[in-house]
């Protein structure tokens, strides 16, 4: 047992979820830029086909995301406990999932790419483009997907800091080889691929040296213990069980969207709006349930119930109380952030309408964000993959007693209800984690 993993304050939770809460904010910004950049060029088509090819390519390197969640309660569990070898052996078992996941997406290339335009067609000049695009992306999967395994692998040492940097520095390298490749050279959507494939190199280069304490470490490259069979096999039962509870919970978003199409096309561009207050609810949560996911999983690790409770509650009180900040930001300004997102009038007064849910979103979803950190950093996955199924047919049920009644208000509410049954289905089971420190 670590003393440092028992004593948990709330400056060491501010420590993890300030930088990541920094980190998450410039996400949008390389959006924003490479859409800004291929826009100068004059045409539609090279815009729709880099919309769509991030898109089909980060859905690809998304279905590995788990490896960050898992790599955080794993390794967070080892350094509770002491165990400094298998903190570094753990870095090495998830850089080798990652490395043979990237390969296996770059040899499958032509039957993903394939599907994806079955499931997303475009017209004939956006999909060759944007496969020209992806012909180049592809080739950065082990180096994307392997920051997946070095990020989870730094917060669970609560080194937010350093994956502040990495995030910043891969994202600045993008946005200034973006300016040069397409405003200086003239590369097209090439150019903006290729700034993101040297982008996610750089990236993953300089995640290996913010990790460097774990090469220190010979553990990291002893054969029997890195290929441990029971490790293993409880990293492949972690992982899968979120990977389902990941795909569960982005089909409830998807299904929101397409249930939406049902209604009219301004009340369709309000809730695409609106979801967007979501995001900025996601990002700014993500950071106190990133600290819970550490927290948690270095008091398990040492066996303290306390510290665990402790871990908790206080990022919980601070999940409580950002969620509170949105709530009351969104009621008070949530008019004037719809009116910069569209100049269209009735879809500023549909979104007005439907504003109320996005003050709700907040209060009532902030304890299902809170137990997914807790229970992640606790690897109790199990739970949260079963959770998930139960929140999945409440979703579906209320969506198919609500929408008739009440149309798109229907379908927002199913949405809250959603939230609301995470929250209290997790918390059922809280009482069963502790038991089991």
């Amino acid at each position: 047992m670590t003393a440092r993993a028992v004593q948990i304050t709330h400056r060491r939770i501010l420590a993890v979820a300030g930088p990541i809460v920094l980190s998450n904010v410039t996400v949008p910004i390389l959006g924003v830029v490479d859409t800004g950049v291929i826009g100068q060029l004059g045409e539609a088509a090279p815009i729709g086909a880099v919309g769509i090819g991030a898109v089909v390519i980060t859905t690809f390197y998304w279905l590995f995301g788990f490896l960050r969640m898992g790599t955080t309660g794993l390794t967070a569990q080892a350094y509770g406990a002491g165990r400094s070898g298998e903190v570094s052996a753990m870095l090495t078992r998830a850089l080798m999932i990652a490395g043979t996941a990237g390969l296996a997406v770059v040899v499958l290339q032509i039957p993903l790419f394939w599907a994806a335009f079955q499931i997303a067609p475009a017209s004939a000049e956006v999909e060759g483009m944007a496969r020209d695009y992806l012909s180049i992306r592809i080739w950065g999967a082990p180096f994307a997907i392997s920051i997946y395994a070095l990020t989870g692998w730094l917060i669970a040492l609560e080194r937010a800091r350093s994956v502040l940097v990495l995030q910043v520095a891969m994202n600045g390298i993008n946005i200034a080889l973006d300016l040069w490749f397409v405003l200086g050279l003239g590369w097209g959507i090439e150019g903006v691929a290729v700034a993101t494939l040297i982008a996610e190199f750089g990236g993953a280069a300089l995640g290996l040296w913010l990790c460097r304490d774990a090469f220190r470490n010979p553990a990291w490259r002893e054969r029997a213990r890195v290929l441990d069979r029971v490790i293993l096999t409880r990293m492949a039962v972690v992982n899968s069980d979120i990977m389902i509870r990941s795909l569960l919970l982005t089909a409830i978003f998807t299904s929101f969207m397409f249930f939406g199409a049902r209604f009219s096309d301004v009340e369709l561009a309000a809730n695409q709006i609106l979801l967007q207050f979501l995001n900025v609810t996601a990002y700014a949560m993500d950071g106190f349930a990133f600290g819970a996911e550490t927290f948690v999983g270095q008091a398990l690790g040492a066996r303290n119930k306390a510290a665990l409770r402790r871990a908790a509650i206080m990022s919980s009180q601070w999940g409580a109380g950002i969620s509170a900040l949105l709530a009351l930001g969104f009621l008070l300004f949530g008019g004037a952030a719809i009116d910069l997102m569209t100049t269209a009038e009735d879809v500023r007064v549909t979104a007005r309408v439907f504003l109320i849910y996005m003050v709700f979103a907040p209060l009532v979803g902030w304890p299902s964000w809170m137990l997914d950190g807790i229970f992640i950093g606790a690897t109790r996955t199990g739970d949260m993959r079963n959770m998930m199924i139960v929140t999945a047919v409440i979703y579906i049920i209320s969506v198919l007693t609500l929408m008739p009644l009440f149309g798109n208000h229907g379908l927002w509410l199913a949405l809250l209800v959603s939230f609301i049954a995470r929250g209290v289905t997790l918390g059922l089971r809280y009482p069963a984690l502790e038991a089991s420190t």
